[in-house]
């Protein structure tokens, strides 16, 4: 008579399977793998079932886990902040390196355009020509009026008409010289604008760094207090006035201490 196939939930519920009938004198085919499997199982559920009795232990494990999982996920939320304050850093540190390249950017166009020894060479050069051609013309000028008032103290006193006429010519000969030194503020002023272009060029860029880093305001903050270490007669020569500088007397004060 052949044995019912019992399945693993009758065994787990009923308890130990008994060993199987021999079926034509042998042992079916792993039949030692099937009851070891068995009583695993068996053995799992019967563990479950007198640990589910045990209340105070296994509020004792929720409790842990529970835990467990609150530490995790505060963990979890200092990493989550500290990668943002991270990704904050990055950010600004992007924006000062991009800052850096373009001040560096602005200094090397400077350097290559305006601070090389060649065009530093050009601007010194004009002005220095301005300088020799202003007292150029005025030594001229100077010369030219004084020869002038000569001529005309000698016409006074001479009679001769042919004296009178070479002096004539001479006072004229003078005038023309003064006109022709009079040409030396058109060359001049031809001068200036070329150094004025270079300066503009260089100011432009140095306005372009400061607003790269915050702009007058902010650079303002940074700059040291200008203390006069000048003594003596050096203390009192500031130069012409220009129009709108302080601390220059007027011609109207001067003229106040003589009246």
């Amino acid at each position: 008579m052949a044995v019912r196939k019992r399945f693993r939930i009758e065994e787990a519920i009923v308890g130990h399977m008994p060993e199987p009938d021999f079926v034509g004198g042998e042992i079916g085919p792993n039949h030692k793998e099937i009851m070891d499997e068995l009583r695993a199982i068996r053995a799992q559920m019967a563990n479950a079932m007198r640990g589910g009795g045990n209340g105070t232990a296994n509020a004792a494990i929720e409790e842990s886990a529970a835990r467990e999982v609150a530490e995790a996920r505060a963990l979890l939320e200092t990493y989550r902040a500290q990668i943002e304050q991270c990704e904050k850093l990055k950010v600004e540190l992007d924006l000062i390196h991009d800052a850096i390249n373009r001040t560096k950017g602005e200094i090397a166009t400077l350097h290559a355009k305006s601070f090389n020894g060649e065009e530093m060479a050009k601007v010194n050069g004009e002005l220095g020509a301005v300088v020799g051609g202003t007292e150029q013309a005025t030594q001229q000028i100077l010369e030219a009026a004084e020869a002038i008032d000569q001529a005309a103290s000698a016409l006074a006193k001479v009679d001769s008409a042919d004296q009178q006429k070479i002096l004539s010519e001479d006072i004229q000969e003078r005038v023309v010289s003064i006109f022709e030194a009079c040409n030396f503020q058109d060359l001049t002023g031809q001068r200036i604008n070329k150094v004025m272009t270079t300066m503009k060029f260089i100011e432009h860029h140095i306005v372009v760094m400061m607003d790269i880093w915050g702009g007058v305001d902010a650079i303002k903050a940074h700059v040291p207090p200008i203390v006069d270490t000048r003594e003596g007669d050096a203390r009192l020569l500031n130069g012409p006035k220009a129009e709108g500088d302080v601390g220059h007397a007027s011609q109207d004060d001067i003229d106040a201490m003589f009246n």
